[in-house]
């Protein structure tokens, strides 16, 4: 009785987090689609990488694989998720050239704020290398997905300020299930073992990805679970705060604030992606990504 109970839970829970995503696009939705794209040349950054983050990027190993550039396959394209500039998801996939087609395992992986999928390739290669076909994607307003250097920051403010859109993870959870729709129909991709991971932004949107779909069958977020209610109530919140200020501190203005303090941010938490600190937030989601391995990578 415990197990059922827990699996109607789930799926209730499950259900309600499809409604939220839902409630926002009912007038976008398009069957999906792929579009044929090029490699990009010219990589979006919105904040400047660290030389120790890029070096550390770079140095991710590759397995010895005899002529590895010559069998490297890359391909990038584009999945259509719904109407508007933003329904347009650039994907980057790389995988070896096998002699013998054959179902391979794949591994979704998702960049932090500010930065884009390329910066991704040294690790996309590192795990091509060792046989996986290797993912990432552009998150909402980054990479292919934004015009300038502001664009994620402007999307988040115009999210507060209008309530139409979920910038901040929900949207790309949207992206990331139509990316599922679209692996798990691959004649090269054993549907079965999709996994996923990210750094920071990436993190928290592979956790949310689990939680609602469970086509993703190992999942590792990177410094990217927390409890939002906790990080309110024990006044630890400034840390993911500061990582997009500029938002707070327009909500701040626009509620009559000296200071960001715990009521600006529960009710941006609450206008932007609603639920987030509450039925949705770790306690409730992240348990109900089990029993598929997870494992939660966070330090300082």
């Amino acid at each position: 009785m415990a197990a059922s109970t827990t699996v109607d839970a789930g799926a209730g829970l499950r259900s309600e987090f499809l409604d939220v995503l839902l409630s926002r696009r009912r007038d976008l939705q398009v069957p999906l689609s792929v579009e044929k794209g090029t490699p990009v040349k010219k990589p979006m950054y919105q904040k400047p990488v660290r030389p120790n983050e890029a070096a550390a990027m770079k140095s991710c190993p590759r397995k010895e694989v005899e002529n590895f550039k010559e069998k490297l396959v890359e391909e990038n394209f584009y999945l259509i998720t719904e109407l508007g500039e933003q329904g347009r998801v650039p994907v980057l996939l790389l995988k070896l050239n096998d002699p013998v087609p054959k179902r391979k395992p794949v591994i979704v992986f998702l960049h932090s704020s500010y930065k884009c999928k390329e910066w991704l390739r040294p690790l996309l290669e590192a795990y091509a290398s060792r046989g996986y076909i290797s993912v990432a994607i552009d998150s909402r307003y980054h990479g292919e997905r934004a015009s300038n250097e502001s664009t994620y920051i402007d999307a988040l403010k115009s999210a507060w300020r209008h309530g139409n859109t979920m910038p901040f993870i929900f949207d790309t959870v949207w992206d990331l299930i139509k990316l599922g729709d679209h692996l798990s129909k691959r004649v090269d991709v054993d549907p079965h073992r999709i996994g996923i991971t990210g750094e920071s932004l990436g993190g928290m949107h592979a956790w949310f990805t689990a939680f609602v779909d469970t086509r993703y069958s190992v999942t590792v977020p990177i410094i990217g679970v927390q409890g939002f209610q906790w990080a309110v109530d024990n006044n630890k919140w400034q840390a993911r705060v500061d990582s997009i200020k500029p938002l707070f501190e327009e909500a701040r203005i626009d509620l009559g604030k000296s200071e960001i303090d715990t009521e600006v941010v529960e009710k941006v938490w609450e206008k932007i992606a609603p639920a987030l600190n509450s039925q949705f937030d770790a306690p409730y989601s992240l348990p109900l990504i089990a029993p598929r391995p997870l494992l939660l990578l966070n330090g300082k």
